[in-house]
C-alpha cells in the first residue's frame, strides 16, 4: 500500500469517528458550520494524483484550524507532507 493510499485510508476512517467523537450525543450546532469546518474538498479524492492530494491536504488545513486534531497531529501529518515533496 503506497503511502497516499494509506493516508487517504486514515483519514476516511478517522474524519468521521472524529466527527462522532466530537459531537457526542447532541447534533453538531449546524451542518452549514460543520460543512464550513471539514468542507467538501475530499469529496470523491483518493490521493493518486498531487490534485487528489491537495484536496486532502486542504481538509486536514479546516480540521487543524477548528481544533479538532491537536497540534501534534497536524504535525504529523505535515511532516508526511514534507515526505511527498
Amino acid at each position: 500500500m503506497t503511502l497516499r493510499a494509506a493516508l487517504v485510508k486514515g483519514a476516511l476512517i478517522t474524519i468521521p469517528a472524529l466527527i462522532q467523537a466530537g459531537c457526542g450525543t447532541s447534533q453538531p450546532a449546524s451542518v452549514p458550520g460543520l460543512r464550513g469546518v471539514v468542507g467538501t474538498d475530499l469529496v470523491g479524492a483518493r490521493g493518486a494524483t498531487p490534485a487528489d492530494q491537495h484536496r486532502i491536504d486542504r481538509t486536514v488545513v479546516g480540521l487543524c484550524a477548528a481544533e479538532i486534531w491537536t497540534r501534534a497531529e497536524c504535525a504529523r501529518h505535515g511532516e508526511r507532507a514534507d515526505v511527498r515533496s
